[in-house]
């Protein structure tokens, strides 16, 4: 065993007085709760960034083909586009492509127990993927097309939101306006409510309804091939930007392929926003853990000053006597580091899976704290706290060098 590391096992394992004890045990507590404050803030975050992304994706898909448009906002209706079967073969060859599907948006007024409320009407095709949106559907059923019943092309689904403002529930039947251009009288429809949604995103919450894309057709006066656009659903949604370059390519003049974070790039600036208020803590954290760990050492190394002066006195080195003290930091930064991981991996696993910490849903999109745990950012947080404070406990153990063994072993 080498000479420091023997040393430094002597002094953990010495009786240390009461009052270095207490700065020992505040240094590791201080680390305790930097390296667990670093791993939940990271968890929660990467949770929240994830489950708001995944809803975003759930309800309009990953990538988006319509009419090219140089201005278009988020919920303005498309201008239609003729859909091609050899086209849509064509972009079903893409390897990263898990789902295609038509569809077309239309502004619309609900009228139901002489209460009114607007949408933006979402028709879907009868093959589009409704497994995606399950997770959002808190009554009834999707308005499906089934082709053994025309009567299904009236039915609609509508979130929590508005049928609460509109008094209403699955089962029941409301009127549906469609404002004319022209200024001539509102088209109206009697349509069955089918289901109850809340996607807990106020911006489609508030604004959306689902019915079926036959519907807007027969509304708009379009033939049964034009369609507003297609929505497009990613195996591997971390390509997105290399697969919409592709399935623009493939498009004829006219068309534009936009991913979702094109389209609500407000929604997604806002969740990158997220990552400065995470690093922000990191880096405080940090800090903290080092300051304490710094001041530890700086203690422990006046307390051992007489130590030092006869390790001295025996021919020991400054570099070795440095060492001895940067390696007892190290181990008092470990069983901090250790301890915090420990405790910030039970927080996030116990909010996973109980769901303790409850939210407004209103106001953060979701109704609990989502966590998602990174294991290899917690083996980063935890080597890079270690390798970092062994660094800088470097510049402490400086005072080692000021010691004279004469003068200290002089002291009584």
């Amino acid at each position: 065993m080498k000479l420091s590391i023997f040393i430094v096992n002597r002094i953990a394992n010495a009786g240390n007085k009461s009052f270095s004890r207490f700065i020992i045990r505040i240094s590791i507590l201080a680390t305790t709760v930097s390296v667990a404050s670093m791993i939940i803030a990271i968890s929660f975050i990467n949770g929240f960034q994830e489950i708001i992304a995944d809803k975003i994706f759930g309800f309009w898909g990953h990538v988006r083909v319509m009419h090219y448009e140089p201005i278009k906002a988020t919920v303005a209706e498309e201008v239609p586009i003729v859909g091609s079967d050899s086209l849509l073969h064509q972009l079903k060859d893409h390897s990263n492509i898990k789902n295609i599907s038509a569809y077309a948006t239309r502004s619309a007024i609900l009228n139901a127990n002489e209460t009114i409320e607007g949408v933006l009407l979402k028709g879907v095709s009868n093959d589009y993927s409704f497994q995606k949106l399950d997770r959002f559907l808190i009554k009834g059923f999707w308005p499906i097309i089934k082709e053994s019943d025309s009567s299904s092309s009236g039915n609609i689904a509508i979130s929590s939101y508005t049928a609460s403002q509109l008094q209403t529930d699955t089962g029941r039947s409301l009127i549906i306006y469609f404002i004319q251009n022209d200024g001539s009288a509102p088209k109206a429809r009697k349509l069955k409510i089918t289901g109850i949604f809340r996607t807990g995103i106020d911006v489609y919450d508030k604004v959306y309804a689902i019915s079926n894309l036959s519907l807007i057709q027969k509304m708009n006066g379009w033939t049964p091939m034009e369609i507003g656009g297609y929505e497009i659903d990613l195996k591997e949604p971390q390509k997105m930007e290399s697969s919409v370059e592709q399935i623009f390519k493939s498009l004829p003049g006219g068309w534009n392929a936009l991913t979702l974070k094109e389209l609500s790039p407000e929604i997604f600036d806002w969740l990158k926003l997220q990552n400065t208020n995470k690093y922000i803590l990191i880096i405080l954290m940090t800090i903290v853990a080092v300051i304490n760990l710094i001041t530890c050492l700086i203690i422990l190394l006046i307390e051992r000053t007489r130590m030092i002066a006869l390790l001295k006195a025996l021919g020991s080195r400054d570099k070795m006597i440095q060492k001895i003290f940067v390696l007892y930091g190290a181990r008092i930064a470990l069983r901090g580091i250790l301890l915090g991981t420990i405790i910030g991996l039970g927080i996030c696993l116990t909010q996973q899976y109980a769901k303790i910490i409850r939210l407004n849903e209103e106001v953060y999109y979701v109704d609990s704290a989502p966590v998602s745990i990174d294991y290899g950012q917690v083996i980063l947080i935890a080597l890079g706290t270690l390798i970092l404070s062994s660094m800088l406990l470097i510049i402490p153990s400086y005072i080692s060098k000021k010691i004279l063994p004469a003068k200290a072993l002089a002291l009584k």
